[in-house]
């Protein structure tokens, strides 16, 4: 695996993939700039090798060139994070662009405007790929959060930078996470997956199976286990049509002799607000038109105990409505176990949209031994999918 290791930058343009798709207030003001502090090793190694950056992103979701996706709001964050003024262009390609690229000198940056303002981008164009490889000596993929698309600027522009084209620090620290959990990883082996819905989870439950020791499982997905095992779930969510899937899978780690922990008491409401009334019950005994929304005391001290002695973890998806504070001490529960799991050795992964806004929510991210930048790109990863962006450099 090539990474920015492998390169010395001296009197090079590197032409890097970031993932600066960050969240803008109304004032188009950069409301958590990690994306952006995740980037920072890459470009400061660069840039002390004595080359120049010129980093091209994504915003949003622009359908053709909306002002509101310009990444020119963008500029003194990424300028303030680096600590060095960052030039802009206000386009990715053209003349102006290669202009702008040429007059760039060693330890400067300059930032491009949206790839999505071309819909080039998305539709992974060939030719739209060549203009933007003619922006730098070398090609680097910094971008986890995009790896899963193939895309011109993640897949396709690889092809033409066959032997100058490595991983920033980020993507190659992403890998190496996910592969140290999955192929690599010291037992006992630990997956929680939270989250509503089986189904959104099966792929991911077939792929680890034979690599883990432990499935502890919450969210709204317990309740279509619980119900497929005969209990009285209440007005709990439950996929209906998922229960013989649900069967499957205990019948499948029991086969393997994987243990999957089920939430043995509920947190249970009347209503889905966070004032609603509450009781704890058993999880098979959920009263009707009562609903559970966070797992139970007796189930904190049963998670508790797997993960005190789990070597390797793995947390994706959180274990009751955290959003709403009377339904969140179940995720911050298991977030403490984990953060002391961590403390005494073990090697913890955090990934998933829902896992990582708990995390730093609660003020878990430095307690965790790695939190995953990519939603889409862990869960395929996780699935055991190749993912375009990764596939390029590697090949």
């Amino acid at each position: 695996m090539k990474t920015i290791n492998d390169f010395n930058f001296e009197n090079k343009k590197a032409l890097i993939r970031v993932d600066f798709n960050v969240p803008l207030n109304n004032e188009f003001e950069v409301t958590d700039d990690t994306r952006i502090q995740s980037a920072k090793p890459t470009i400061i190694k660069i840039l002390e090798d004595g080359g120049s950056c010129v980093l091209m992103s994504h915003l949003g979701r622009p359908k053709g060139v909306e002002e509101k996706f310009s990444l020119q709001h963008i500029v003194d964050k990424v300028s303030e994070v680096i600590g060095v003024q960052v030039k802009f262009v206000n386009d990715c390609v053209g003349t102006d662009v290669e202009q702008a690229v040429a007059e760039l000198k060693s330890g400067e940056i300059l930032l491009l405007e949206n790839l999505r303002f071309h819909k080039e981008e998305e539709s992974g164009d060939v030719a739209f790929a060549e203009q933007l490889s003619k922006l730098g000596d070398v090609y680097v993929n910094d971008a986890f959060g995009t790896a899963h698309r193939a895309h011109a600027s993640t897949a396709v522009i690889a092809q033409f930078f066959p032997e100058n084209k490595c991983f920033g620090s980020l993507l190659a620290k992403e890998i190496e996470s996910i592969d140290k959990v999955l192929n690599n990883s010291e037992k006992p082996v630990t997956a929680v997956l939270g989250g509503a819905k089986v189904s959104s989870k099966i792929t991911i439950i077939e792929n680890i199976i034979d690599k883990v020791d432990n499935i502890i499982v919450g969210g709204g997905m317990t309740f279509t286990f619980i119900k497929a095992m005969g209990g009285s779930i209440g007005n709990s969510l439950v996929e209906d049509d998922k229960l013989d899937l649900a069967l499957h899978i205990l019948q499948l780690a029991k086969g393997k002799g994987v243990q999957i922990y089920l939430p043995v008491d509920a947190v249970i409401a009347d209503n889905f607000s966070n004032d609603a009334n509450t009781q704890i019950v058993n999880t098979n005994e959920i009263p009707d038109g009562w609903m559970g929304l966070d797992v139970g005391p007796k189930t904190n001290e049963l998670f508790d105990s797997v993960i005190n002695k789990s070597k390797t973890i793995l947390w994706n998806g959180p274990l009751g409505v955290f959003e709403m504070e009377s339904f969140a001490k179940g995720t911050i529960e298991l977030g403490n176990a984990i953060d002391a799991a961590t403390q005494n050795g073990a090697f913890s992964l955090v990934g998933g949209g829902d896992s990582v806004a708990a995390v730093k929510q609660f003020g878990f991210a430095d307690k965790v031994s790695y939190v995953s930048t990519g939603g889409g790109a862990m869960l395929e990863s996780l699935e055991g999918k190749t993912l375009p962006g990764i596939d390029a450099i590697l090949n």
